[in-house]
């Protein structure tokens, strides 16, 4: 933050009637204002362009140069003014504050003026900031308005924009920047990167506001100095909620590739300048195609989960320590958060347990929809919500309770076989029978790879987030060595051979047949493990998906 400026200002007449503000600090006078100080601010401001830029006054002054400038364009002009002891005097922001054509900043952090301003200028083509300084601001403040002036000539003497529009997958290696994060998948995506021998950059997410004009600057050096063919992300993760990013990349025509392996709709409900012909999204979630392409996004594919056998390897000689096991969340917990950080309507809470069985049955694939066509009772009150992050955390609440009462029906199915349980301490809660044991979560990377083959069954029922997709303990369980009963998807039959390739129940009352079975069958059990490890390898591996992805975005983009 720039420190508090402690001065006091007056209004007194300047020479031949003119009116002058005056600046007292530290027993020292500066004036504002004047034949002379009009004059200044009448040259500064004839030397911006008429066009094709975006004028920034930092100061405003007595407004003589802002009036001058709006008399010749028709705007948009951004001001940059914090002394409120001025402009209270001169009447300036008063009258020009709300003035459709002018973007007012009134933070005194640069950083945060910064942020706004680069938000505007997106708003605006991106053309470059013409920053129209004043001496008199600069020596009153000169960590903010001195700071935002060298920053602001950057963009005026540089153009990045038609720098970064160069051609891209002109060569056969391709050129990939992902954003990294924390999401367990970047990983395994970054050493299929390396792996395949592609050319990569990775920039880390900031853990401040995407739009800051710091990651603006920093992406696009990143992006002149490597020149990506595109941009990779998961989730959109590091994609900003009011769109800073994805016209940052429309405005160089570098595209977008954005990965979903969660439901999409769950993610993008809270963005903003959603669509753009620059963005690509993939899909693990066939379903998702059609009403993603409703959203406005013309480019949507098809791209299923995967694993990754470097490091789900395969353990041989892994004699199974158990029968049966389930590896999973009880979503007590999670119902629970959603519970105590919304304050929902009584009218949307009284039946909880209700809405997520009849959501679990119904064949609808989103909270929203499953309202409208099955409890239109509950529309009004879905809608009343306060605001978008509050319906999308209802929509959230119903699949996580949906998916507890799922799973919990199917997990009690495996008593008879006392299973062993591995995910958080509400199983307890939710399952309060006897013949079955707990063990804490286990490390995704660590511990799974050598559990799945060390258990004969290991069993598997999907969240209720995706009605019809298969999740990534289907591709993982099989690479390592280990057998997997599963409950059907809509798309598995594309993925696999069922009854060669992977066991699956169509209903809970199949599975305890199932489990006896393969329990008393260990090469039927091994045979299938094989030909499922064939399978994968073959066509289920992140390097393959990433391929697939990079000649998707070549045959668009290329």
């Amino acid at each position: 933050m720039v420190a508090e400026m402690d001065y006091t200002a007056e209004l007194v007449q300047g020479t031949e009637g003119s009116t002058d503000v005056r600046i007292l600090r530290d027993g020292r006078a500066q004036h504002l204002g004047g034949r002379r100080g009009r004059e200044n601010e009448l040259r500064r401001v004839a030397e911006i362009p008429a066009e094709g830029v975006l004028p920034v006054f930092l100061g405003a002054g007595l407004g003589a140069g802002l009036a001058n400038l709006l008399d010749r364009t028709s705007g948009p002009v951004a001001v940059v003014d914090a002394e409120e002891p001025i402009g209270a005097l001169t009447g300036v922001p008063g009258k020009w504050r709300d003035d459709p054509r002018i973007l007012w900043v009134a933070e005194d952090d640069p950083d945060v003026a910064l942020s706004r301003l680069t938000r505007w200028q997106l708003r605006h083509g991106g053309l470059p900031f013409a920053p129209v300084r004043d001496p008199f601001y600069a020596r009153l403040r000169p960590g903010l308005y001195r700071e935002l002036a060298d920053r602001l000539d950057i963009s005026l003497k540089f153009d990045f924009w038609n720098r970064a529009r160069y051609p891209k997958f002109r060569s056969t290696v391709p050129r990939v920047m992902l954003l990294t994060s924390s999401y367990f998948l970047m990983g395994e995506l970054e050493a299929a990167c390396t792996r395949l021998g592609y050319a990569t950059s990775l920039v880390q997410l900031p853990s401040q506001e995407v739009g800051s004009q710091e990651f603006v600057e920093s992406i696009l050096a990143e992006i002149l100095s490597f020149r990506p063919d595109f941009v990779l992300t998961i989730n959109h993760l590091g994609v900003d909620k009011e769109g800073i990013l994805t016209a940052l990349l429309a405005r160089m025509e570098l595209p977008l590739a954005s990965w979903f392996v969660d439901n999409p709709h769950l993610i993008l409900y809270v963005y903003e300048n959603l669509a753009s012909d620059w963005v690509t999204l993939f899909t693990w979630d066939v379903d998702n195609i059609e009403s993603l392409k409703a959203q406005g996004f013309s480019r949507v594919h098809y791209l299923p989960l995967a694993t990754d056998p470097h490091r789900f390897a395969h353990a041989p000689n892994t004699a199974p320590a158990r029968d049966v096991s389930f590896v999973g969340n009880s979503m007590l917990y999670k119902v629970r958060a959603k519970l105590r950080h919304y304050d929902f309507p009584p009218v949307l809470l009284a039946d909880l347990e209700e809405l997520g069985r009849a959501f679990m049955l119904s064949g609808a694939l989103s909270v929203a929809r499953f309202l409208e066509e099955e409890r239109p009772m509950y529309v009004e009150a879905f809608r009343a919500l306060p605001d978008v992050d509050a319906r999308l955390a209802f929509e959230t609440l119903i699949t996580w309770q949906a998916t507890l009462l799922y799973r919990l029906e199917r997990v009690r199915e495996l008593l008879p076989f006392k299973p062993l349980l591995v995910g958080d301490p509400g199983w307890h809660e939710i399952l309060p029978q006897p013949g079955w044991t707990y063990h804490r979560e286990l490390n995704y990377y660590a511990d799974l790879p050598g559990f799945y083959p060390a258990t004969r069954i290991n069993f598997n029922c999907t969240s209720q987030q995706m009605k019809g997709a298969v999740n990534q303990r289907v591709f993982d369980v099989p690479v390592c060595g280990g057998f997997l009963l599963t409950d059907h998807r809509r798309q598995m039959e594309a993925l696999f051979e069922p009854g060669r390739e992977i066991v699956c129940y169509q209903d809970p009352g199949e599975i305890s047949g199932l489990v006896r079975h393969y329990l008393s069958h260990d090469g039927e059990r091994a045979r299938i493990v094989q030909a499922a490890r064939t399978r994968i390898l073959a066509e289920h591996t992140y390097d393959l998906r990433l391929k697939s992805l990079v000649r998707t975005m070549r045959s668009i983009y290329g």
